[in-house]
Order: structure tokens, then C-alpha cells, then sequence
């Protein structure tokens, strides 16, 4: 059901708690002054059939975006016109055509990219934590920008191969315990670090030093991995960087508008990091 016949989108995921795009999304709506909803909505695995057959029969569903763990599975109740699964094989956001097919994309792969462009980051090479869906997108963005040489440390070997493959990167696979080499950007695209899950803990010591490290975790923002690396005076890149540019990015495509974005996300931030009530 919606809410008193509003438009709304979405973020569906399992957990989904932690999701704070209703606050970007929300914030900008009414900065806009644009009549319409976002929430967030659990949902899991074994669900994500039911839902889809029930928001295609509700006219006020705009779309929705996907968080963990749906990113790569979303892809088998959608279409794909612009070929998101061959270039990138996850996708975190589905536009909903009044009365036509639901549309899967990826917003992760531009969101990722900002505030490396800001920052005027032209590197070749990385070492990438993850390799999971939000791990495909970077790597097809990175790709993209011309990166030469991608590290992805995984626990699965095969997993983290399978990824340098699909996005076409010549690159190695390492393990957690596996030391780092010397690379001037460390991203984590995995959930370690998050709100309930295991911390990641890594030795930054062999980091370039002048190495940007980029984690994408948000919940909490200062992650351990962001503290080491600020002790070590290393460039850092917050969880919010990639949320709020991929937000902007489904917003345009749900809303039909684009965001207000001003004060490098200021006043969205201070509402991003605020302590809950």
C-alpha cells in the first residue's frame, strides 16, 4: 500500500535498517517541493519475487533501489536494455514505466566515481577489498577511467578472479592475509567494517604516501579502516561520497529531477550524521 497515494520509490534490501537513503531522498524532495515519497523496505531473498509481482501492480511505485545482498539476483526480475549485466553483473536501481517493463540499471558505477573526479585521482592501479556486487560496479567503473592493474582481496580466489575477468582488468586476487602492496588508492567495496559485521583490519604500513583510502561503508561513517588511515595522514573518502552521488544519480531517474546539490552536500551531510533522536 502507499501513502495516502503519494509517488514513492524505494531501497529494498536484507538488512535494511541501517539504509539512510530515505534521508537524501526525502531531503531532496523537499528542498524541491516535489509531492512524493522514499522509504526503505525489507525484503529478502526468497521474497524479492512476491515483491516485484506486487509493486508492478501499484500505480504509485516509481522504482526502487538494492542494497545488499540483491544486487546481482534483482537482475533475473527485470530488463536489461542497456546490457547492465554483461558490463557490470549487478545492478542497484529499477525504474518502474507507468503500465511498462521494469528497467534495471546501475548508479553505484557513476556514484563511485565523484568524488575521485573531484579530487582530480588519475591513478592505474588499486587494490579493491570485496567482490561482491557493489564490488562490479567499481571495478567496471574503474575499468572505465582507464585503470591498468587491479589487486582484489577476496576470500573466495575464484570469486575475486571472476570479477577482474567480467570487467575485463588485468590484475591478481590476494587474500585477507595477505599483505598490501604499495598502491596510492585502497578501496573497500565489502561490508566489513559496517554495524554489525566483522571490522576490517588491515596494515596500511605498505600503502603509498600519498594513497587515497575510499571505504563505502557509512553505517558508522568512521570506520576503523578511515582511522587508520587518517592516522597515517593518507587521503580518505567516506561512505557518503558514493551514497549521495549514487542517490543523485536514481533520483533524476525516479523523481525527473535533479537534486539540489550545494556546499559539497553540507547541510545533507550534517542530516546523514546526526545522532538519531
Amino acid at each position: 500500500m502507499t501513502s495516502q497515494g503519494l509517488p514513492y520509490a524505494e531501497v529494498i534490501g536484507d538488512p535494511i535498517s541501517h539504509s539512510k537513503s530515505p534521508v537524501i531522498h526525502n531531503y531532496w524532495l523537499g528542498e524541491l517541493g516535489i509531492e512524493a515519497e522514499y522509504r526503505k523496505t525489507h525484503v529478502t531473498r526468497d521474497g524479492l519475487a512476491t515483491y516485484f509481482l506486487q509493486r508492478r501492480a501499484d500505480p504509485d511505485w516509481l522504482g526502487c533501489n538494492v542494497t545488499i545482498p540483491h544486487k546481482v539476483a534483482v537482475m533475473d526480475y527485470v530488463d536489461d536494455p542497456s546490457d547492465i549485466r554483461g558490463q557490470i553483473g549487478a545492478m542497484n536501481t529499477i525504474a518502474c514505466e507507468t503500465g511498462g517493463p521494469l528497467i534495471g540499471t546501475n548508479t553505484d558505477a557513476g556514484g563511485f566515481l565523484q568524488p575521485l573526479e573531484t579530487m582530480g585521482w588519475r591513478g592505474k592501479e588499486a587494490v579493491l577489498v570485496g567482490a561482491g556486487g557493489a564490488a562490479l560496479a567499481i571495478g567496471f567503473a574503474l575499468a572505465a577511467k582507464g585503470m591498468e592493474h587491479l589487486t582484489v582481496m577476496a576470500r573466495d580466489a575464484a570469486k575475486g578472479q571472476a570479477l577482474l575477468d567480467h570487467v575485463g582488468l588485468k590484475g591478481r586476487v590476494i587474500g585477507f592475509a595477505d599483505p598490501l602492496p604499495s598502491t596510492r588508492l585502497l578501496i573497500n567495496s565489502s561490508p566489513l567494517g559496517m554495524t554489525g559485521q566483522l571490522s576490517l583490519d588491515l596494515d596500511l604500513a605498505p600503502l603509498a604516501e600519498d594513497a587515497t583510502v575510499y571505504d563505502i561503508v557509512y553505517a558508522p561513517l568512521e570506520t576503523n579502516l578511515l582511522k587508520a588511515a587518517r592516522a597515517r595522514n593518507l587521503a580518505t573518502i567516506d561512505g557518503l561520497a558514493m551514497l549521495i552521488g549514487q542517490a543523485a544519480l536514481a533520483f533524476e531517474i525516479f523523481f525527473d529531477a535533479i537534486p539540489p546539490r550545494e556546499d559539497d552536500d553540507a547541510e545533507l551531510r550534517a542530516l546523514l550524521t546526526a545522532p538519531a533522536e
